[in-house]
């Protein structure tokens, strides 16, 4: 990753752009979520909405592995 804030932000744009082009070949849908983890590195905005994700699927799947122990969260 460039060390320069606006080369983050370019990089994180310019894969975000080209994640909405995904049915083209070569380009992809997968460059939209790693446009935005770039972007997070410097969008306090991006920063907390991948952080609310993080905690989501982190409760996500402590709740999937209580049910599949049998167990019950306190």
């Amino acid at each position: 990753m460039p060390r320069s804030r606006v080369g983050r932000i370019i990089i994180g744009v310019l894969l975000i752009v080209g994640g909405v082009l995904g049915f083209l070949p070569i380009l992809g849908f997968w460059m939209v979520p790693l446009g935005l983890l770039v972007l997070s590195q410097d969008l306090p905005f991006v920063r907390r909405q991948r952080r609310r994700l993080t905690v989501w699927w982190a409760n996500r799947r402590r709740d999937r592995q209580a049910r599949r122990g049998g167990t019950t969260r306190p």
